[in-house]
């Protein structure tokens, strides 16, 4: 029986990946439904979160699932960053141009982007837009407000 190769990331890093994602686990069972249950939410009872001057967003988390609805106004930058959530992009309104995997694709309303986890990502609306994004596992950084990369920028 061979031997699995051993993992090239020292112990403390080790420690300190499962620390953050205990920490995002915490979050999102926090925020989420406390049972698994049925849940009606016209968006306009959920909070709009103003970003900053060109992004508001509103999200609603379930058990282990986030659906966030993105308004983006023409020339929002969403600057680049990466998760550990898989994302699932649907287009409503208007078209985001993303910088993804060593290529350009334009979104256009109708379209969906699937982005695997952990892959680096950059959008700018090329017109006032309306994005609908899931999340799998919900996004910690966004239930806790500690997503410092889309706030105060433009």
């Amino acid at each position: 029986m061979k031997k699995k190769p051993k993992s090239k990331r020292s112990a403390r890093a080790k420690g300190k990946a499962l620390t953050s994602h205990n920490r995002a686990r915490r979050a999102v069972t926090k925020h989420a439904a406390a049972t698994a249950a049925l849940q009606y939410i016209p968006w306009r009872t959920v909070e709009l979160e103003d970003l900053n001057p060109l992004l508001q967003r509103q999200f609603v988390v379930g058990q282990e699932i986030m659906l966030a609805r993105v308004l983006l106004k023409k020339g929002c930058i969403v600057p680049e960053h990466s998760h550990h959530n898989e994302q699932l992009t649907y287009i409503v309104e208007g078209a985001l141009k993303f910088w993804i995997d060593g290529r350009e694709i334009v979104v256009n309303a109708g379209e969906v982007l699937c982005i695997p986890a952990h892959m680096p990502h950059k959008a700018e609306a090329l017109e006032d837009t309306v994005d609908l994004d899931v999340f799998n596992p919900p996004r910690a950084d966004w239930i806790n407000k500690t997503d410092q990369y889309l706030r105060g920028r433009k």
